[in-house]
């Protein structure tokens, strides 16, 4: 068998349901991470199964120029839950081609080029994306990428405020690190970002590709923070696990965003299952169940690591636990000896995204594996 891209894991899954994943053996995985976000509202929800297979059945495919009735709906849907003022959406089918977009947008719109991005950040593998992803490994063998990309410290509001100019035109800044490790950073200095952009003229862009849709503990990290964005991007979870992404942007960004498309920009399908997906976060009330169970796994995990990790951080269901040694064997050990999948998050953190439908048991199973593992 042959692998190009990806290196596989050696454990070959065959299906899922809910908050567990299965393997050809009969296995089961409470998973904690290993669809990297992509099924908020757990595995084959029956919804958004339902909505997709109905949709199959009747188009598979029509170019985004021509008007379709789940593409529609699910434009309407995104502008209506997205932030005040930013509801203009552009689809497309993944979250590096959603920030690609957005930079695309800012340049035009302000007809500068300069970006600022931050350190430790990461926005995607595409040229553009990859040219403001802090992460040097992912760039090796792909240089020259686009260039006007400044580099500051993610939480100093004085580098900010340094770096954004009359010469900018984006800030793109996660309001939670992600692959970087898992760090928050104050409310106070999101939205001085806000205030440098607005004053400099410069578009900010919030990367909610995996803050987005509840993760935190509200729809919209953004609104946790209380900040608005001109361009927000979204994708992983949005169609449950099939690749859709989307770049909403205010008006005056959408008024002169040049020219751009893609083949497959809303494809009924996933428009669908996007749209399915959209009602049960909303119907379950799930951001709010991911910052009770997300604060509850914080607290659990701090009373029983203790010392014997350096950190426990994140917000609502977006959890880092920073170990004193690599974090590979870790989550060799947790999915081996006591069946539940997690994440990498740079060397030393264990990145922890499950669906937002977990409750405080297993919260409680993988405390206790954590403790059992690390202890």
């Amino acid at each position: 068998m042959s692998g190009f891209v990806f290196s596989e894991k050696p454990i070959r899954i065959e299906r899922g349901e809910g908050v567990y994943l299965y393997d050809t053996n009969g296995n089961e995985y409470l998973d904690f991470g290993a669809s990297y976000a992509c099924t908020p509202v757990g595995h084959c929800h029956p919804e958004v199964v339902e909505a997709a297979t109905d949709q199959l059945e009747r188009l598979l495919y029509v170019q985004a120029s021509y008007p379709h009735a789940e593409r529609t709906a699910l434009y309407e849907r995104l502008a209506d839950v997205a932030p005040r003022d930013v509801d203009n959406v552009w689809l497309c089918n993944s979250g590096t081609e959603a920030n690609e977009a957005g930079l695309k947008f800012a340049r035009h719109a302000t007809g500068r080029s300069k970006i600022v991005a931050t350190m430790q950040g990461f926005h995607g593998r595409t040229m553009g994306s990859l040219a403001t992803t802090w992460k040097q490994k992912y760039k090796e063998g792909f240089e020259p990428l686009a260039g006007d990309v400044e580099f500051v410290p993610y939480g100093d509001g004085e580098a900010m405020a340094e770096a954004v100019d009359e010469e900018t035109a984006a800030v793109i800044i996660e309001p939670l690190q992600g692959e970087g490790g898992i760090n928050p950073v104050p409310t106070e200095y999101l939205q001085r970002v806000r205030v440098e952009t607005a004053t400099a003229g410069a578009a900010l862009i919030l990367d909610e590709i995996q803050t987005g849709l509840g993760r935190t503990g509200e729809l919209w990290a953004a609104d946790k923070h209380d900040v608005v964005p001109d361009v927000l991007t979204t994708a992983k979870g949005l169609g449950s696990g099939l690749p859709i992404g989307a770049t909403l942007v205010r008006d005056w960004v959408a008024e002169d965003c040049g020219n751009h498309g893609s083949t497959f920009s809303g494809g009924p399908v996933v428009s669908a299952a996007a749209g399915a997906t959209l009602d049960v976060i909303e119907r379950e009330e799930l951001p709010a169940n991911a910052a009770a169970v997300g604060d509850y796994l914080v607290a659990e995990l701090r009373a029983a690591l203790g010392e014997a990790v350096r950190e426990v951080r994140g917000n609502g269901l977006m959890v880092g636990v920073e170990v004193r040694r690599g974090a590979n064997p870790i989550l060799r050990d947790l999915a081996v000896e006591h069946g539940i999948l997690a994440l990498p998050a740079g060397r030393s953190v264990v990145r922890l995204l499950p669906p937002l439908t977990v409750d405080r048991g297993h919260a409680d199973a993988v405390v206790d594996a954590l403790e059992a593992v690390i202890a």
